[in-house]
């Protein structure tokens, strides 16, 4: 990809769930990178899966703990040389899950004939807005502002400006087609606002769907 494994940093996560962080402990011992967290989430991180709403009695869902280095909070802004990424608080798939967006510059033609200017792309890394199998959306004593959750993440994705979408799974942003696109000479495979805006308007009306199903009483 471009770099040495062993120079990484820092390592961040979308979410506390084991196929997004069970190798921060291995990572961390091989690189000595910090390991930062969205606040919500670093209980789980810390207790190896055992504190997670959902999942936490359950050993194979279960993963190394690993201490965080730095707690993260909405908004908080992560940089390293001329990266800069902000974190935004999108809960509801865990009590911390995070979407990242940053800013890139794409060199291009502008204005004049022959001059070169640049234009700013938004990139944004949605963490998970989808609500898992079994997940209680009403009455969850271990996570009782679930379903408000959810609402305030979806008004955030919404307001989120992205050029460039990204995700916690290839699935979400069709990245199997867009790199295959990228490998044949399409530049700008990877800039799909519109595509943004459809993914996160259907997970929010799946979301709407299952509340009121659990609502009716059909949970």
């Amino acid at each position: 990809m471009g770099f040495r494994f062993a120079d990484i940093k820092i390592l961040l996560i979308s979410h506390a769930h084991n196929d997004h962080c069970a190798g921060a402990a291995l990572v961390k011992k091989l690189t000595g990178a910090q390991y930062m967290v969205m606040d919500a989430d670093v209980p789980v991180v810390e207790s190896g899966g055992k504190e997670d709403f959902q999942y936490g009695a359950q050993p194979e869902m279960s993963f190394p703990p690993v201490q965080v280095d730095r707690i993260l909070h909405d908004g908080d802004t992560v940089k390293l040389g001329g990266a800069v990424l902000t974190s935004h608080l999108t809960a509801g798939h865990t009590k911390g899950t995070t979407t990242w967006t940053l800013d890139e510059s794409e060199f291009g033609p502008s204005g004049s004939e022959g001059a070169e200017g640049t234009r700013t792309l938004h990139v944004a890394i949605v963490g998970s807005p989808n609500v898992n199998p079994g997940y209680k959306l009403m009455n969850n004593k271990a996570y009782p502002h679930i379903a408000s959750d959810y609402v305030h993440g979806f008004q955030v994705l919404k307001s989120l400006p992205c050029d460039i979408f990204l995700g916690a799974h290839g699935s979400y942003y069709g990245l199997k087609e867009k790199y295959e696109r990228w490998q044949r000479g399409d530049r700008a495979a990877f800039i799909d606002p519109q595509g943004y805006k459809s993914y996160i308007a259907d997970r929010e009306r799946a979301f709407e769907a299952e509340l009121k199903r659990q609502e009716a009483g059909k949970q």
